[in-house]
């Protein structure tokens, strides 16, 4: 599950495609444009891929039993 930031982040990054898909439509390409969504979308990876990273749950370690062991 994603923390509200990176949902956030997501919702941006969409936004910044659309927009700029619609001035590249209307008014030609811009490749400044694409290059900073390609950074927002790089970074709005990266935080996906930090909160996927800290959801793991490890398992607990089990205490060993006292006495002989199997």
């Amino acid at each position: 599950m994603m923390s509200g930031p990176t949902k956030t982040m997501g919702a941006i990054t969409f936004a910044a495609l659309v927009l700029t898909t619609t001035y590249t439509v209307a008014l030609g390409s811009s490749g400044w444009l694409w290059f900073g969504w390609m950074v927002l979308g790089v970074a709005t990876l990266g935080m996906a891929a930090a909160d996927a990273g800290a959801e793991q749950v490890r398992r607990p370690v089990r205490p060993r039993r006292p006495g002989p062991q199997p």
